[in-house]
This record gives C-alpha cells, sequence and structure tokens, in this order.
C-alpha cells in the first residue's frame, strides 16, 4: 500500500478528532491545563479500559469505541502538551495558543508514525482492532512504570514517546472502524 495513501487516512481520522477537540475547547475552555501528566496517563487508561470493556461485553449506556479512541488521540495530544509546558494551576492557555500546540503535536506524531510505518511496512493494517488495544494498555502501563521512575529511564523511550505511540494505535483503531468503512460505502 501506498504510504501517502496512509499519511491521507491518517489525517483524515486526525482530522475527525481535532474537530471535537475544538468543540470542546469551546465548550470547557482549556480546563485540562490543570491536569498532571500522571493524570492524563489515567484519562487515557479509562478510555482504553472501556473499549476492552466494550470489545468484550454489550455497552449499558449505548456508547461505542469510536468516542474513546478519539479521546485516547485528544488525551494523548495534552499529555504531550503538559509534558512541554509543566501543568498549570488555571486554563492559563488561550484557544488559539492550544490549537497550535496540538497542532504541532500531531504532526510529529505523524512524522514518527510515517516512519515506522516505513520500516513495519504497514503490518499495523493486518493487525485486529483489539490488539491496537491491548498495546495501548501495555504502552499506558509502561508510563505509569516511567512516571514512578520519575522519568529516568535506563534504556527505553520517555513519556512523550509513549504518548505517540498510544495516539497512533488509536488513529489506527479510527482508520479502520471509520475511514475505511467510509471508503467502503
Amino acid at each position: 500500500m501506498d504510504l501517502g495513501y496512509t499519511k491521507g487516512q491518517f489525517e483524515e481520522a486526525l482530522n475527525i478528532c481535532r474537530s471535537l477537540y475544538i468543540e470542546k475547547m469551546h465548550d470547557y475552555g482549556t480546563a485540562w491545563r490543570i491536569l498532571r501528566p500522571e493524570s492524563v496517563t489515567d484519562q487515557i487508561f479509562i478510555k482504553a479500559n472501556r473499549i476492552r470493556t466494550l470489545q468484550l461485553k454489550e455497552s449499558c449506556v449505548g456508547e461505542g469505541i469510536v468516542p474513546e479512541f478519539i479521546g485516547i488521540v485528544n488525551y494523548s495530544i495534552m499529555g504531550l502538551i503538559q509534558l512541554e509546558l509543566g501543568f498549570a494551576e488555571t486554563a492559563d492557555l488561550n484557544s488559539e495558543e492550544a490549537l497550535r500546540k496540538y497542532d504541532f503535536w500531531a504532526e510529529t506524531s505523524l512524522n514518527l508514525m510515517l516512519k515506522k510505518n516505513h520500516d513495519y511496512d504497514e503490518a499495523w493494517r493486518s493487525m485486529r482492532v483489539s490488539s491496537y488495544v491491548d498495546l495501548i494498555l501495555m504502552k499506558i502501563f509502561r508510563t505509569k512504570q516511567i512516571e514512578k521512575l520519575l522519568g529516568e529511564t535506563k534504556v527505553s523511550e520517555g513519556i512523550d514517546a509513549n504518548y505517540m505511540d498510544m495516539m497512533n494505535y488509536a488513529i489506527f483503531g479510527l482508520i479502520k472502524l471509520v475511514i475505511e468503512k467510509e471508503d467502503e460505502a
């Protein structure tokens, strides 16, 4: 498969996430700025754990897994912003700057995905959506361990790389569940 095709699908899925980020920012501002990175990691855990639960049993509230994948993408980017800026005591980031930061980290994560995708030769396309969820959960547990170590690793990537990987696996899930379904229609 053409990597340009994958890039286009990735950007399409990311635009869905970005649109919701903008709408929520209208409603809530940047209240998430008070979250410490550990709390962001826990929010991602809640989303990924819910997806796994919904994959194993029926929902009681009638919501599907697509919104949870969108949440993982957006919280991952918020986490990257928090790592960059540090958490705040107030919603100190205006909407324009928050969107500029979002776009920077989305582009950085896209570039990472393209490099890894080249080396792995589109292997993600042969994977199941449930595997993306399991990998996100594993990355969460790795991130929690790195947080316990106060970011001091010996040979492993840092928290930022884990957030980007979680985001990219969530994007793969969105591509399979939303973008490819639209392409089939």
